[in-house]
């Protein structure tokens, strides 16, 4: 079939074939499809950014399918995420439904076979769980924990199991390194579904393992992934951050404790246990001290050279010694290149530590080449690509993602910017106070002015409330300051969202006090969200990375420009659609930064991120909106009594 046959064959699936299944034929969604067919025949990378609720995920999989099935020799789709959620979502829900309208349309003569990819250490280990189950035999341990390792006999997917316990997941997991004598080799069950997933018409994988697969090629090392045609990479903003972690070197707590081990199943436990010392006082320095960073810039003190020197020294005795197998030494010897970037400050690596959501420290060095890496791992393939994400524009260009995805220079890209179909003119009003206070950040002045504001606002839209904070530090202080003061119940999330995250969802009119990942990839559809609080302009927090970016820029003002402002605009973009999950949702979006208000600095900016609405600087503007927008049964919670005397100090 011509190209011009297959764009009809897409119309006739979206105005025809898809309204017969109950789904509503969208202009933008359509349009979005089309475009993504184009770079498919024209043999392209398209840079798509779809707004909330365009539907994107039919638009690629609906044009991948047609290209695919036009092609005289098909070749699979790859399909590159950053959520398991949405790569379960694709398998169990969007691709047995377009399979059973292509089949029925006879379209296709089967359904579409598509299969998950995913890092070994996600899979059970058939040996090292036979293992397991025989060491617990005997033992108490929880009766759901036991359970969960017993049900792991029949099936093999780590994911599928969640009571299954850290520990217990990390005894039974697929080892990086798969021994060539495993007694099971031939009846893995973790190979044979690997062997199975070689048929599929589509693999769906993360960022991690597509950028895994690049770098097997590239080295001369067995691909991941099958040899593939098309290549789609949905939540494309994140994969800069994948590369990060995959053309960088890391030592974690976890590593050393894996080498530790392996020097004991070489029976040399009293050397296990001083190799294990020396760890923990190396780590013991990295102890964290800043709450809000992730990651801070590693510093070569006197006491971690010491640790350093004595581990390095320790490793250099260790390869001498005749009684340690081969694999602990080439284990040792990586953990001993990683080492010695830090203890010999190596130049051609930013160094830092990353902390995760305990604190726990890992010892990073990331590549100052990232977005060159990009490219020669997946834009020099010569393959038709769509990039695409909600999140891919910034001030209505694509400069900033060309440029942090290594595609500045490459003349194959399209792009193309599909807008939400939301009516947020008449379901949105954008509140900016009159604010002509400029207070220095993180001062107790601006504690109680935003505290303040936030009564205010979540009294006159009856709780329904989000408050999504940049720092902390600031959400711990505001929400000390206003706990006795809400007339709705307040929770607050910490490290850990989840639970607190349903918790919101269970209330029926609760104020949710947020930070860090509830910023992007939670909705809250309906009234559950009628209030949406900015405490501040999402501007990156510095570190590392952002430190050696803007060694690049000739002035501050230069970098600011190029990097700061797109990825504040980004992020607020992320923010903001938390507000808005289908097309009859209403709320209202609060911005409190002074910044941010007319005549702010960064006003203008903020209004280029944001779709077009109502603006007001009024609170009783905000309380006829929503008495207009809700049904009466939206006001029936009961809520404590509310006066103007229990406002902060300064701000009744």
């Amino acid at each position: 079939m011509l190209p011009s046959q297959i764009h009809d064959r897409l119309e006739e699936i979206f105005r025809v074939f898809l309204p017969q299944h109950g789904m509503a034929v969208r202009e933008e969604q359509l349009s979005l499809s089309h475009a993504m067919l184009d770079a498919l025949f024209q043999n392209r990378i398209a840079l798509c950014d779809a707004g909330v609720g365009i539907g994107k995920t039919y638009a690629y999989l609906i044009a991948c399918i047609l290209w695919q099935n036009a092609s005289v020799n098909p070749q699979p789709i790859v399909i590159s995420t950053s959520s398991v959620a949405l790569q379960q979502a694709i398998v169990q829900e969007y691709l047995p439904f377009l399979s059973q309208v292509f089949v029925e349309n006879k379209l296709l003569s089967r359904p579409v076979r598509a299969t998950i990819r995913k890092g070994k250490e996600r899979f059970v280990c058939d040996q090292r769980l036979g293992i397991r189950l025989h060491a617990i035999r005997d033992k108490k341990k929880n009766a759901e924990q036991k359970k969960a390792l017993f049900s792991l006999r029949t099936t093999v997917d780590l994911d599928t199991v969640p009571e299954l316990s850290g520990f217990d997941r990390r005894q039974v997991r697929v080892p990086k390194y798969c021994p060539r004598s495993c007694p099971r080799q031939n009846l893995c069950r973790y190979h044979c579904y690997l062997a199975k997933s070689w048929d599929a018409d589509i693999l769906i994988c993360n960022h991690n393992y597509l950028l895994a697969d690049a770098i097997h090629r590239t080295q001369g090392l067995p691909p991941l992934l099958r040899d593939f045609g098309v290549l789609v990479v949905d939540e494309a903003h994140k994969l800069p951050e994948a590369a990060i972690q995959m053309y960088g070197k890391a030592f974690s707590m976890e590593d050393a404790h894996d080498l530790c081990t392996l020097l004991v199943e070489d029976s040399c436990s009293y050397t296990a246990l001083q190799l294990q010392g020396q760890f923990d006082h190396l780590f013991a320095t990295l102890k964290k001290q800043e709450a809000d960073r992730e990651r801070i810039p590693f510093q070569l003190t006197p006491e971690r050279k010491r640790a350093l020197c004595s581990i390095l020294s320790m490793c250099t005795r260790l390869k001498k010694r005749d009684t340690v197998s081969r694999w602990f030494v080439h284990r040792l010897e990586q953990a001993e290149q990683i080492l010695h970037l830090f203890y010999d400050g190596n130049q051609r690596y930013i160094l830092f530590v990353r902390y995760d959501k305990e604190g726990v420290p890992t010892l990073c060095a990331a590549s100052r080449k990232i977005p060159t890496e990009l490219g020669q791992a997946l834009w020099e393939r010569k393959l038709p690509m769509l990039l695409t994400s909600g999140t891919l524009l910034a001030g209505n260009r694509f400069d900033r993602t060309r440029q942090v995805m290594g595609l500045w220079e490459k003349e194959c890209v399209s792009t193309f910017s599909a807008a939400s179909p939301f009516p947020y003119e008449q379901n949105c009003l954008l509140y900016l106070p009159d604010c002509a206070i400029k207070f220095q950040m993180s001062s107790e002045q601006e504690a109680a002015y935003l505290a303040g504001q936030i009564v205010r606002l979540v009294r006159a839209c009856w709780g329904h409330t989000l408050v999504l904070f940049t720092s902390y530090a600031l959400m711990g202080t505001v929400s000390r300051q206003i706990k006795d003061l809400l007339p709705f119940p307040l929770l607050t999330v910490w490290r850990n969202s989840q639970e607190i995250v349903r918790q919101f969802k269970d209330m029926r009119n609760a104020v949710l006090f947020a930070a860090g990942s509830c910023w992007e990839g939670v909705d809250f559809p309906g009234d559950m969200v009628s209030s949406l609080i900015l405490v501040r302009l999402p501007f990156p927090i510095s570190d590392p990375l952002s430190e050696a970016e803007r060694e690049q820029y000739a002035s501050l003002q230069e970098y600011i420009q190029a990097v700061i402002l797109p990825e504040m605009q980004k992020k607020l973009r992320q923010g903001f659609g938390r507000a808005i999950r289908t097309e009859t949702d209403t709320c209202v979006i609060s911005v409190l930064d002074y910044r941010a208000v007319p005549g702010g600095r960064y006003h203008q900016a903020m209004m280029d991120a944001l779709p077009t609405m109502p603006v007001t600087q009024s609170i009783q503007d905000v309380e006829a909106f929503i008495r207009e927008k809700k049904s009466p049964e939206y006001f029936t919670a009961e809520r404590n009594a509310s006066r103007s005397d229990d406002l902060p100090a300064g701000q009744a």
